[in-house]
C-alpha cells in the first residue's frame, strides 16, 4: 500500500499535490509519504511478533534523515554497513542499543567507532574481521557483541547482483566453518559471541528459499547448542520483495508479510531464541516516487523518446538491474486518451541512461510531470554526481504539510569538493 493518489485529477503524495512541490522545489525530486512509512514498518513488526523489538531498518535502502527520524520515533533499530550509516542513525535519534553493523569490508577505523559507540551488535562476516575486532575491543577493555554471519549457501532475490546467500557470493563465513569460527569466538577476549546471522538476498518474493536457508541456520544452532554453546541471537537478515508492477502477483503486503511471519515462527518453534530483522526495501520502497519533467520529444520513424530532467544519475536501478519502474503522469488523463509507446531517457550521455522502453502512456507533451514509482528504496541512496549533475531534492510528506529534508545540491557544493594541485 502506499499513499499517492489522484484527487481531483491531480497526483497527491497524501494530501499533498505533486505539482506543487514541483513548483516550489524543481524537477527531478524525491518524495516520500511519511503515511506509507509508518504502516509498513507497524505492518512488518506485527508480522514479525513476539520478536518487533528487533527489527533493524536497513539504512542502506534509504538513509534520508526525515525518513530514518520517522521510523525512529516509532521504536525502529538500524541496520548499518558503515561508520557514516552509523553516525547518521544516531544523528536521527536511533540509540546506538539498537544499532546492528553489517557488511564484509569494515576498516579497523570504523570497527573502533562502532565498539566506542556501544552499539547493539556486529555482524562479523570473515575470520580476519572476528580477529580484528578482538583485538580492536579487547585494546579498550571492552568485550563487543558479536553475532556470526553465515553464508548458508543458498542465493535468491531479484537480480544476480543482489543475491548474497550463495556459495558463489562474497557475504558472510563458509557454512563449513561456522561452528569452528563459533567457538573460536568464545574464546577471544574481545567479543562476546551472541549467535548467528544469514542474508540470502533482496526483493525475495518467493519464501521456498529463505524457508530452506533458515532451516539449515536453526540445524547450526541446535549444534552449537549440543556442544555446550550459548546460542541466544539469530539474525535473519532482511530482502522481502515488494510490488514494482501492477500486475505484481504480491501485491497485498499485508498478506504476504503474515505469510513471512507464519514461516519464521514455525521454523523457531521451540528454539528459544532472539530472532532479529533488517527490513529496508518493503519498509521504504513504495513510500516513494522519483517526480520528473518531460524536456523534449525526439519522434522517428520507429520509436518515440520521451526526454525527462531525472537522468541515470538519480535513479541507477533500471540501468544496473534492468528494474521495472511503474509510471504515472501528474495530470489524470481520461480512460480514452490517446496511448503512446515511449522510451522514457534521461540527459546523460549513455545509452544506459534508459527508464523504459516501448511503454505504453498518454501522450506526452515538453513541461508534462511524469512520476516514477516505487523510488524509495535504492533510488535517492544509490545516486551520484555523474555527468557533473547536482544530486536531487527530496520531500517528506506528512498529512498536508511537506518538509524538504535535502536541498538541491548547489553548484558551488558541488565544485566546491575538488581541490585545485599547487602547480595548477
Amino acid at each position: 500500500m502506499h499513499h499517492f493518489d489522484y484527487q481531483n485529477g491531480v497526483l497527491h503524495a497524501e494530501g499533498v499535490p505533486l505539482p506543487a512541490i514541483a513548483d516550489a522545489v524543481g524537477t527531478p525530486v524525491y518524495v516520500y509519504s511519511s503515511a506509507t512509512l509508518e504502516r509498513h514498518y507497524k505492518v512488518f513488526c506485527e508480522a514479525v511478533k513476539p520478536h518487533q523489538d528487533h527489527v533493524f531498518y536497513a539504512v542502506k535502502a534509504n538513509g534520508n534523515l526525515g525518513v530514518l527520524m520517522t521510523l525512529a520515533k516509532l521504536g525502529a533499530g538500524a541496520d548499518t554497513v558503515s561508520e557514516g550509516e552509523i553516525r547518521k542513525a544516531l544523528a536521527a535519534g536511533i540509540p546506538a542499543s539498537r544499532i546492528v553493523f553489517s557488511g564484509v569490508g569494515k576498516t579497523g577505523e570504523e570497527l573502533a567507532f562502532a565498539v566506542d559507540a556501544g552499539i547493539y551488535q556486529i555482524n562479523v562476516e570473515s575470520e580476519g574481521e572476528l580477529e580484528a575486532l578482538s583485538r580492536i575491543a579487547a585494546a579498550r577493555g571492552r568485550r563487543q557483541a558479536i553475532v556470526l554471519r553465515v553464508n548458508p549457501e543458498i542465493g535468491a532475490g531479484g537480480h544476480a547482483k543482489i543475491t548474497t546467500g550463495d556459495a558463489a557470493n562474497k557475504f558472510g563465513v563458509s557454512f563449513s566453518e561456522a561452528e569452528r569460527l563459533y567457538a573460536k569466538a568464545a574464546n577471544m577476549p574481545g567479543v562476546s559471541v551472541k549467535g548467528l546471522a544469514a542474508h540470502i538476498g533482496s526483493q525475495v518474493t518467493e519464501f521456498s528459499a529463505y524457508r530452506a536457508a533458515f532451516l539449515k541456520m536453526r540445524g547450526v544452532v541446535e549444534s552449537l547448542r549440543r556442544q555446550g554453546h550459548a546460542v541466544e541471537r539469530l539474525d535473519l537478515g532482511g530482502g522481502v520483495g515488494i510490488p514494482y508492477e501492477m500486475s505484481y502477483p504480491y501485491r497485498h503486503g499485508t498478506e504476504t508479510l503474515n505469510a513471512y511471519g507464519d514461516m519464521v515462527r514455525e521454523i523457531a518453534a521451540g528454539l528459544d531464541i532472539e530472532l532479529g530483522f533488517e527490513p529496508g526495501r518493503v519498509i521504504a520502497g513504495n513510500a516513494g516516487i522519483l517526480m520528473t519533467r518531460v524536456l523534449y520529444i525526439n519522434t522517428r520513424a520507429d520509436r518515440s523518446f520521451l526526454i525527462v530532467d531525472a537522468g541515470m544519475n538519480d535513479l541507477v536501478r533500471p540501468a544496473m538491474y534492468e528494474a521495472w519502474h511503474e509510471i504515472w503522469p501528474v495530470r489524470q488523463v481520461a480512460p480514452d486518451q490517446e496511448l503512446v509507446r515511449y522510451d522514457v531517457v534521461g540527459p546523460i550521455c549513455e545509452t544506459g541512461d534508459t527508464f523504459t522502453t516501448g511503454r505504453l502512456l498518454p501522450k506526452m507533451q515538453p513541461g508534462d510531470l511524469i512520476v516514477l514509482k516505487t523510488a524509495g528504496a535504492y533510488g535517492a541512496s544509490m545516486s551520484s554526481t555523474y555527468n557533473q549533475r547536482r544530486l536531487v531534492p527530496e520531500v517528506l510528506v506528512k498529512g498536508t504539510e511537506y518538509a524538504v529534508t535535502r536541498p538541491r545540491q548547489t553548484f558551488e557544493e558541488l565544485i566546491g569538493l575538488d581541490r585545485a594541485p599547487s602547480w595548477l
